[in-house]
């Protein structure tokens, strides 16, 4: 997946929102709540999302995943996608929409009610 295929792929989710931070890092958030990070990993994209406890055991196992730099370290269960062969495109989206729906998950009713979701 291309920068731009992460970016029109989180921007084809409801409600989410787009910011620039971090080292010129594509950081997608679903109201509030940050759900994914696409950013350099010496001058490769690497894409960081949300995982489940079960994937959090499987995932960094994988050749070219492993626990997110910085979130992972502070006992957050996110990873890494950051060289081949990792994930492929459709599994790399599906595990984005999973954190996606975690993140929206963590998000008021009354917020959810206002952004439609």
């Amino acid at each position: 997946m291309t920068r731009d295929e992460y970016n029109a792929f989180c921007a084809s989710l409801p409600a989410t929102n787009h910011v620039v931070q971090w080292g010129n890092s594509d950081v997608w958030k679903v109201g509030t709540k940050l759900f994914a990070v696409c950013g350099w990993n010496d001058g490769k994209d690497a894409f960081t999302f949300k995982v489940s406890d079960i994937a959090w055991e499987i995932l960094p196992d994988m050749p070219g995943l492993r626990p997110a730099p910085y979130l992972a370290s502070r006992g957050m269960k996110w990873i890494q996608h950051y060289e081949e062969p990792g994930l492929s495109d459709t599994e790399l989206k599906a595990h984005i929409e999973a954190s996606y729906d975690m993140a929206k998950s963590k998000l008021t009713k009354k917020l959810r009610a206002d952004l439609g979701i």
